[in-house]
């Protein structure tokens, strides 16, 4: 092992033993290089007449550039051009921890770390995967998932992912087959990871703020019985929320600091909460309950993951960081936010107002939905895919099937005035099919 992961490993281990045991053995060996990294650094610092370190070609005091990339581009090249840290720009990793503090009140008098910035929350899910979860490990998902958990968590990683029902039979969170599954993995292992996606891709829908609470204090009771637990947050949709009864805060807020036997691990962006998709700007932040200096721990893990960040991507793009960072400092930031937020509280108003139609209630049922960008039905008497090359073929429209009875509908991207247009020829296209047969 790297004398390297070897320092930042006994970090962890004053800090919290139980978390560097849950650390994957990528993640104990994973450490943030020194070298040239760390030699360039100190000459930035230092190197006051050449600095002949960096590992770009510059001219006239610049980063070097063609006035035909930077036509497109409203920033100097030295905020849009030059490599990013692994760690990600300091100002940005800053402000978004701040915001964290202001969205979740709950953190408040709480410690976490300083945010990592990924290329998004999929380069952030993997880049978690390296460093907590072996080939061993079991992540435990709902059976409403976004398809891209299988590929990351058990293709690329080789994770065992055991599922339980994510809605129970009243309509709200699954608690019991929650909380059944856990205590059955517990019984045959000492480390489980949870993944918990909110608002959830595909059904749109968040917890109760009871139900929150009710998640937590089931975590809390299996960690108090020795079962060590690894928390993802997969938030990328966070802040969507459009009723009253559903949580506003992450899992996150409630999770950090509960429980040493507890690794919350927060992964969100700009992607969704900002509608900046292609930017690719993600962030992973841990909250732990940690012995002496938290900051210590917190650094530790960091390096470890800017190290994993490193050996995949290098860094994630300068510009993208910097187009975030700008407006998120605008004075017009929460304006603009709080306009493109109306606008998707509309349409899931309009997808519930249409859906009480009583007309519909033989063609499917109606999963439970409050928040983010999507929403179920689950089909009662028509294959779902057979319903999706349908609705292509005959009408132009596109949904996405799920399983055998599963359709999600992307609010998102259907204007208001078109909503009810889409579900009554979905309607219509379900009654094609059962005329066929």
């Amino acid at each position: 092992m790297n004398p390297l992961a070897q320092e930042l490993n006994e970090s962890i281990k004053k800090a919290n033993p139980y978390i560097y045991d849950m650390l994957s053995n990528k993640g104990k060996n994973l450490y943030f290089p020194k070298g040239i990294l760390s030699q360039g650094a100190e000459a930035k610092e230092k190197a006051f007449k050449y600095n002949a370190t960096v590992g770009i070609a510059t001219e006239n005091g610049a980063p070097m550039h063609l006035p035909s990339i930077m036509s497109y581009i409203n920033l100097p090249p030295h905020q849009s051009l030059n490599y990013a840290p692994s760690f990600g720009i300091p100002e940005l990793r800053e402000t978004w921890q701040q915001l964290l503090f202001h969205k979740n009140p709950s953190l408040a008098g709480k410690t976490i770390s300083l945010p990592i910035v990924t290329n998004a929350i999929t380069h952030g899910l993997s880049v978690t995967a390296e460093m907590w979860i072996d080939e061993s490990d079991v992540v435990l998902l709902p059976d409403k998932i976004w398809g891209n958990y299988t590929l990351i968590l058990r293709v690329l990683h080789g994770a065992q992912i055991k599922q339980y029902g994510l809605f129970s039979s009243q309509g709200g969170f699954n608690l019991s087959g929650f909380e059944n599954s856990l205590r059955e993995e517990a019984k045959v292992r000492e480390k489980i990871v949870v993944l918990l996606n909110f608002p959830n891709n595909p059904t749109g829908y968040t917890p109760t703020k009871e139900e929150g609470k009710r998640i937590a204090e089931i975590l809390v009771n299996l960690a108090e019985k020795g079962t060590n637990l690894v928390v993802l947050l997969d938030d990328a949709y966070f802040g969507l929320f459009y009723d009253d009864n559903s949580m506003k805060e992450s899992l996150f807020a409630l999770l950090t600091g509960i429980h040493p036997r507890i690794m919350a691990i927060k992964l969100d962006g700009g992607t969704k909460e900002n509608y900046v998709w292609g930017l690719r700007v993600g962030f992973i932040t841990y909250g732990a309950l940690l012995k002496g200096n938290p900051n210590n721990c917190y650094d530790a893990l960091d390096r470890k993951t800017a190290g994993a960040v490193r050996g995949s991507i290098s860094n994630s793009p300068h510009l993208s960081q910097s187009i975030l960072l700008g407006s998120l400092n605008s004075e017009n930031y929460e304006k603009e936010k709080e306009e493109k937020f109306a606008i998707l509280r509309k349409r899931a108003t309009r997808v519930k107002e249409i859906l009480a139609n009583k007309k519909y209630n033989d063609a499917w049922d109606v999963y439970p939905f409050n928040s983010g960008y999507f929403m179920c039905l689950r089909l009662r008497t028509v294959d779902a895919e057979e319903l999706r090359l349908h609705l292509l073929n005959k009408y132009g429209v596109g949904v996405i099937s799920l399983g055998k009875v599963d359709i999600r509908i992307a609010f998102s991207c259907v204007e208001e005035e078109d909503i009810q247009n889409i579900f009554d020829i979905i309607f219509q296209a379900i009654k094609d099919i059962e005329e066929i047969s």
